[in-house]
C-alpha cells in the first residue's frame, strides 16, 4: 500500500485554498445580500475540495501515462511518477474521488432550497457531471484538452464563473450580472496559477506533445500573458466595488494586491522556469486572501 505521505503528495494540499477561493467569495456575496445557506456554503466547500483533488490525481495519471511526468521536469516529483503510489491505485483513488463528488455534490443540491423549488435541479446536476468530466479529462484520454492549449480557458470557466456564480445562485436563486466581475477576477487569477504551473514546465511539456497555452505562447508572450490575467482580474473588482453600494471597507481588498502585484513582477523579471514554483503557493494564497477581505469588505 502507498503510504499516508505519498498520498497527501499527490492530493497536492497546497492547490486547495485556491480551489475555496470561488466558494469563499460566492458565498460571501450571498451573505452581502442577505442570502447565506450555511448548509450550501459547508456542501459546496466539501464537494470543491474533492473535485480539485479528483483534478490532481487525474492530472498526475495522465502525465505519467503520456510520459510527461519525468525526471527533465522542474515542478516537485510526483508520487506517482516516483514510484511511490502505482497506477491501479490511483485509479481506485480517481474513482473513489469521483464518488465523492457527486455524493457531496448532490446533497448540495438537495440541501439548496433554490433547485428544489425549481427546474434548477437537473441543470446545476448536469454541471457537476461537466465539472468531473473536465477535472478527468484535462490529461486523461485520447484527446485530452489540457494537452491542446485549452487548460487556461476552463479553469476560468469552472474556477471562476461557475465556482463563484454557481455558489451565489445555490444561495440565492438568481445571478446578478455585476457578479460577473468578481466571479472573472477569481477565475483570471486562478489561470494565473495554471499559467505559473506552464510557464514553469513549459520545456520538458513541449518534448511530450503537451502544448499548453504557454508552450504555443512561448518566451516572452507568457510574461505578457500572466501579467493581463492578474491586471484584468484586479480591474474587474475595482469595476464591481464601484458599482455596489456598501460602506468605505468595500475597498479593503485593495491591500489583498501587494502579493498580487509582486508576483507579476517576478515573472517579468524571471528567466528561470524552476524558480517560477514558489510563485504558485503565493497567487494561490493571494487568491485565497482577496476573496476574503472581498468578501469581508462587503458585508462590514
Amino acid at each position: 500500500m502507498a503510504s499516508f505521505s505519498a498520498w497527501m503528495e499527490a492530493f497536492r494540499l497546497r492547490t486547495l485554498p485556491l480551489a475555496l477561493s470561488s466558494i469563499i467569495l460566492g458565498s460571501f456575496l450571498a451573505a452581502f445580500h442577505q442570502q447565506l445557506n450555511l448548509r450550501v456554503f459547508i456542501l459546496a466547500a466539501f464537494t470543491t475540495l474533492f473535485l480539485q483533488i479528483l483534478s490532481n490525481l487525474a492530472n498526475d495519471y495522465g502525465d505519467t501515462v503520456n510520459g510527461v511526468d519525468n525526471a527533465e521536469r522542474q515542478g516537485p516529483k510526483r508520487a506517482l511518477q516516483q514510484g511511490d503510489i502505482k497506477l491501479h491505485q490511483m485509479k481506485m483513488a480517481i474513482i473513489i474521488f469521483v464518488i465523492l463528488s457527486l455524493v457531496t455534490g448532490i446533497a448540495l443540491l438537495m440541501s439548496s432550497e433554490v433547485t428544489l423549488k425549481s427546474n434548477a435541479f437537473i441543470g446545476m446536476l448536469l454541471l457537476g457531471i461537466a465539472a468531473i468530466i473536465a477535472a478527468l479529462k484535462y490529461t486523461i484520454g485520447k484527446k485530452p484538452y489540457g494537452y491542446a492549449g485549452l487548460g487556461d480557458f476552463f479553469v476560468f470557466i469552472f474556477f471562476g464563473l461557475v465556482g463563484v456564480l454557481g455558489t451565489f445562485y445555490l444561495h440565492t436563486g438568481v445571478v446578478f450580472s455585476k457578479e460577473l466581475l468578481p466571479a472573472a477576477t477569481i477565475g483570471l487569477f486562478s489561470t494565473g496559477v495554471l499559467n505559473l504551473n506552464n510557464a514553469r514546465d513549459r520545456e520538458n511539456d513541449a518534448v511530450f506533445g503537451k502544448r499548453t497555452l504557454a508552450v504555443i505562447l512561448g518566451g516572452e508572450r507568457i510574461k505578457i500573458y500572466h501579467v493581463f490575467l492578474l491586471i484584468t482580474g484586479m480591474l474587474a473588482a475595482v469595476v464591481y466595488t464601484a458599482l455596489v453600494d456598501a460602506s468605505p471597507w468595500k475597498w479593503i481588498y485593495l491591500i489583498g494586491f501587494a502579493p498580487i502585484i509582486h508576483d507579476a513582477m517576478v515573472v517579468v523579471k524571471n528567466n528561470k522556469p524552476s524558480q517560477l514554483d514558489p510563485e504558485l503557493k503565493k497567487l494561490a494564497l493571494s487568491t485565497l486572501l482577496f476573496s476574503v477581505l472581498f468578501g469581508v469588505g462587503l458585508v462590514l
